[in-house]
């Protein structure tokens, strides 16, 4: 009788120091991708355009994931396929990254992250006509009633305050829900297309794509091609490097091991709280200022993708790792 106990306890130790490590994870992706709208935020404003600012940020990141990529084609590993599998995840990527930093041009943190949110519309009507299996799941009365609240919440926070659909708040509204627009074909395009591979090699090749597309556009349109970066003072090269680390290199390796040990629904509803840690830190750090109607509108929006995110919580882990992003 002895043995089966030690057997459990042991077991129960396992999974306790799992959700631990997981729980731990999911914390440190928030902190991370909470971090740098604000960062972001503080580039546009001392004149980083953000097409260099995607160039060096994902180029950098690209390094740091290259060897990683570079180990598996050594030995032998690389699925094949991968590569032609990885080209429309990593156009939608690109779009999405380019919309998400050129917002933050125009509005503030806190409203563009939670415009952020809409990515979730997107996906919902993306994965309707895409997966006809998830179609069940989207007709239940929790996840219609989260799909109406986050809408409803979402139209105060956008578009109430000093948002207007004209001026500059009002366009960085409009370019961080076609962010999420970007996002949510990118999580649909990495389910359909990069399911069969592993997906932190999934996400490493899609970051070597992404960067050459970036630094691209970097080299056509940003600011003497980017090459003034270079020069810039040592805040700027420090905010673009935490930028690189935090928000792509790391929070991403955060996120997937989070997902393995607590689950796509409990990580995702973490991150839920982005918004409104950025919302709070910007208050202190830009004086952002949200009206009344804006926070509840939030609360509203947040409750409404936790329904959503927990309506169905046997969906495949993988099919859904990457449609939370925004780094």
């Amino acid at each position: 009788m002895g043995r089966p106990t030690t057997y459990s306890a042991h077991t129960h130790d396992d999974v306790a120091r799992g959700r631990q490590v997981g729980s731990l994870n999911a914390l440190a992706a928030l902190l991370g991708w909470s971090t740098v709208p604000l960062l972001l935020r503080d580039l546009a404003g001392r004149g980083v355009d953000f097409w260099s600012n995607n160039g060096w940020r994902y180029g950098a990141s690209a390094l740091i994931w290259l060897p990683y990529v570079i180990w598996h084609a050594w030995c032998g590993r690389m699925p094949k396929g991968i590569w032609k599998a990885a080209i429309i995840p990593s156009i939608a990527n690109i779009a999405g990254q380019a919309c998400f930093t050129a917002a933050f041009g125009l509005a503030t943190p806190g409203i563009v992250t939670f415009g952020l949110r809409s990515q979730l519309i997107f996906v919902a009507l993306g994965a309707w006509f895409l997966f006809p299996s998830e179609r069940a799941v989207m007709r239940s009365a929790r996840y219609l009633v989260g799909f109406a609240l986050l809408i409803t919440g979402l139209m105060p926070v956008l578009f109430d305050g000093e948002c207007s659909l004209s001026g500059a708040n009002g366009s960085g509204v409009m370019m961080a829900i076609c962010s999420g627009l970007g996002y949510a074909c990118y999580g649909l395009s990495v389910r359909r297309f990069m399911a069969p591979y592993h997906p932190v090699l999934a996400f490493a090749v899609i970051c070597q794509i992404t960067a050459v597309g970036l630094v691209a556009l970097m080299l056509a349109f940003g600011r003497d091609g980017g090459a003034y970066v270079p020069s810039l003072g040592s805040r700027e090269l420090i905010f673009l490097a935490l930028g690189a680390i935090i928000g792509i290199a790391a929070g991403h390796v955060f996120y997937y091991i989070a997902i393995a040990r607590l689950g796509v629904a409990v990580t995702s509803g973490v991150l839920q709280l982005q918004p409104f840690l950025v919302s709070a830190a910007s208050v202190i750090v830009f004086e952002e200022r949200l009206t009344g109607l804006q926070w509840l509108g939030g609360f509203v929006a947040v409750g409404g993708a936790l329904l959503m995110l927990t309506a169905e919580r046997k969906a495949p882990q993988q099919a859904q790792a990457s449609t939370e992003t925004g780094d």
